[in-house]
């Protein structure tokens, strides 16, 4: 009985395409072809490795954080555009980095904010600050500055009247650790 093979194996295409090149003299094992054979192989699978990896911490860091809102406010908060995180991308000193934050909300009885809640992730104690608003606030906004222990991303969660909560965050790499 004669088995028939559909396609080929990626060892008998490579094992095929080594005769040919020895044929023409083209594979030479002091060097030259097979060698950057090799390493073009070995880059391009530690390059996809990386890329792989990079994708999984990106993933698990978003859930690591839904968690911790969810843990610190008591629900799970929505990442929005209304929620506006400014802070310097980078910044010499962790002791003290300015940081102004606002939330896109009309302030009225029937739409406003009534909490902002600060987290820095990286610091030994993540809660930094909670700042509560009325309608008679006018404008749900904060400048101030906060102590960061590393380079983090610094999250803000907006709690609504009708009790939705919105999420913002925002990266800044510190030079020097504000918190010792």
């Amino acid at each position: 009985m004669v088995q028939q093979r559909i396609g080929f194996g990626y060892g008998e295409v490579l094992g095929r395409l080594l005769v040919e090149k020895r044929k023409h003299g083209l594979l030479r094992f002091s060097g030259g072809y097979m060698q950057a054979y090799a390493r073009r192989t070995l880059l391009c699978g530690a390059f996809g490795s990386v890329l792989f990896w990079a994708g999984a911490d990106a993933a698990d860091e978003g859930a690591a954080e839904q968690e911790l809102v969810q843990r610190l406010v008591g629900g799970p908060a929505v990442p929005s555009p209304l929620v506006h995180v400014q802070i310097p991308p980078v910044f010499g000193n962790g002791y003290s980095v300015p940081l102004t934050l606002f939330v896109d909300s009309p302030m009225t009885t029937a739409d406003h904010v009534r909490t902002i809640h600060l987290f820095a992730p990286g610091n030994p104690i993540i809660p930094v600050a909670n700042f509560r608003f009325t309608p008679q606030s006018g404008r749900a906004a904060i400048a101030t500055r906060i102590r960061l222990a590393k380079s983090q991303t610094v999250i803000a969660v907006a709690e609504m009247s009708d009790g939705s909560r919105l999420m913002g965050r925002a990266f800044v790499k510190v030079d020097i650790d504000g918190c010792a």
